[in-house]
């Protein structure tokens, strides 16, 4: 049995009658993602990228279960749905004199992406066993790919990485080359191919400057599957001394200062890969799991992480680990002691992947949860509540300004969004705008701007790096204050929210963005 305490507490701005809590429990690691196999990130989904994120955990949980003969018709029926719809929206061009296929990130755009191209072979050849994928898309990517390798091995960047972090703290080349080689690995090119020994000689060559552990841990999980053991014991021997142990959880940050959790998943899940993909002995499955642990306490209510390329990464790790460690028998009884009610699940081989949840009376206080048996069990507590516009510093800010104008003759106000962190410029920006009643979008004069989207009273706006405008078409009475919230795709711990309003003489806002 394992008893272990677990203290809520709220914090003291909560909105009265707001807060709610509940307990959730499932005898898988990967129950909760294959619940919300459409939905584990509550993010929006506008571009190539996105839709491969959204699409990719589904193939890992679908080997997951075929894998340990969980597979049922139902959810092969539902799982294949979305991949394919998910591959019917990715958007590609076809090069008509050299037949070759590349993908990139909006319809509109007229740059190709080998990043995102090598993200959707490395997805596509696992997806194949599942839904039809054309073998000619598959060729050609891997020629278009193969185009763009330099003379000393590595590839070369097409395209905007949206995701700054992919550029890597060696060099913009090798963490990108080493991604691409991944995905040749994955879809099973010979590590001996005259493309794969030219970039892993080019990796090697990188491997005296171990500073980056984002693409140390990458590198890490490359010479794992290309079957260089001793490159990859040099790189899991780095990555063992920098690990952040603590508790039986350990992790990696990219460095002490950049504890970003969106980062640490990625980078620990990259451990946890290449630590997995070579017949791994018991002890190997020992330090694993102190990785698994870690992950699991990262997962959102949905079973996804914090944003696209974490969730894919450890999704695919969660699932090669469930599939080592899957055991066909046992059961187990989980007790929750609440301050005052207790809760009892039964978790067994019949109902392993079925999704308990109860709503607890008591939000806050001490909890205490007890597990007897022999079947894994996975416990989650979470915790719903409102609280005030948050205030203060952040490293993306938005300002909103209000001016008093006639509304007939021109845009009223302005507002400006600052970015102060450490990088050069931020990844892909999402604003969230909750529109006020009366009012609609325009976007006119704005250059950052790669897509809008509509969803119900929000408008969501993807800019490229760190304008848009509300303008009111007709007065509504008793206005209520909306909330603009801005954030990094990839890090959306980065992030502000403020609230706007509407009084009689204000008749719109313009939002113009600007770098620092």
């Amino acid at each position: 049995s394992l008893t272990e305490e677990v203290n809520v507490n709220l914090q003291k701005d909560v909105i009265d009658g707001s807060a709610r809590a509940s307990v959730s429990v499932l005898g898988d690691i990967l129950g909760r993602a294959l619940k919300n196999l459409d939905g584990m990130l509550q993010m929006p989904y506008g571009c190539g990228e996105q839709n491969m994120a959204k699409l990719a955990p589904n193939i890992y949980i679908l080997q997951y279960l075929k894998n340990t003969n969980q597979l049922t018709p139902e959810i092969q029926e539902r799982a294949t749905n979305y991949l394919t719809s998910g591959e019917l929206t990715l958007n590609w061009n076809k090069h008509n004199k050299t037949q070759k296929v590349c993908f990139f990130f909006f319809f509109y755009k007229d740059h190709q992406f080998n990043w995102l191209t090598a993200f959707v072979l490395r997805s596509f050849a696992k997806a194949q066993s599942f839904i039809f994928i054309d073998p000619s898309v598959m060729e050609q990517s891997k020629t278009w790919l193969e185009g763009k390798q330099r003379e000393n091995g590595c590839f070369q960047q097409v395209g905007k990485l949206f995701n700054n972090r992919m550029r890597g703290g060696v060099s913009d080349d090798v963490t990108l080359s080493a991604y691409i080689t991944a995905a040749m690995l994955e879809r099973n090119v010979a590590a001996d191919s005259p493309v794969l020994s030219n970039s892993l000689s080019c990796l090697k060559a990188s491997m005296r400057d171990l500073t980056n552990t984002y693409t140390t841990a990458l590198m890490a999980y490359v010479f794992t599957l290309a079957g260089d053991t001793e490159a990859r014991t040099l790189l899991l021997g780095h990555l063992d001394k920098v690990g952040v142990s603590q508790g039986g959880f350990l992790h990696w940050s990219q460095t002490a200062e950049d504890t970003s959790a969106s980062l640490s998943v990625e980078i620990s899940s990259y451990v946890l890969l290449a630590k997995l993909s070579a017949s791994p002995s018991t002890e190997d499955l020992g330090y694993a799991a102190k990785i698994v642990r870690w992950l699991t306490t990262q997962q959102n209510y949905y079973g996804g992480f914090s944003s696209t390329q974490d969730t894919v990464v450890a999704l695919q790790a969660l699932a090669l680990y469930s599939t080592l460690v899957f055991s066909p028998e046992g059961s187990s009884t989980v007790t929750i002691q609440a301050p005052s009610t207790e809760l009892t699940f039964d978790v067994n081989q019949n109902n392993k992947l079925l999704y308990q949840e109860r709503l607890l009376q008591d939000v806050e206080g001490k909890y205490s949860v007890e597990v007897k048996g022999t079947a894994c069990a996975v416990i989650q507590l979470s915790t719903h509540y409102n609280i005030p516009t948050p205030r203060g510093d952040k490293i993306l800010s938005v300002e909103l300004n209000w001016m008093k104008h006639p509304c007939v003759t021109s845009y009223p106000s302005v507002s400006t969004n600052r970015y102060s962190g450490k990088q050069p410029t931020t990844n892909m920006v999402i604003l969230d705008i909750k529109v006020l009643s009366g009012f609609s979008i325009d976007l006119r004069g704005t250059p950052l701007v790669d897509r809008v989207e509509q969803k119900q009273d929000h408008v969501l706006v993807y800019l490229e790096e760190v304008g848009s405008i509300l303008v009111q078409e007709f007065p509504v009475s008793n206005l209520k204050p909306a909330v603009v919230r801005i954030y990094d795709y990839y890090q959306p711990s980065k992030s502000n929210i403020q609230s706007h309003s509407m009084n009689r003489n204000i008749c719109g806002l313009r939002i113009r963005f600007e770098e620092s």
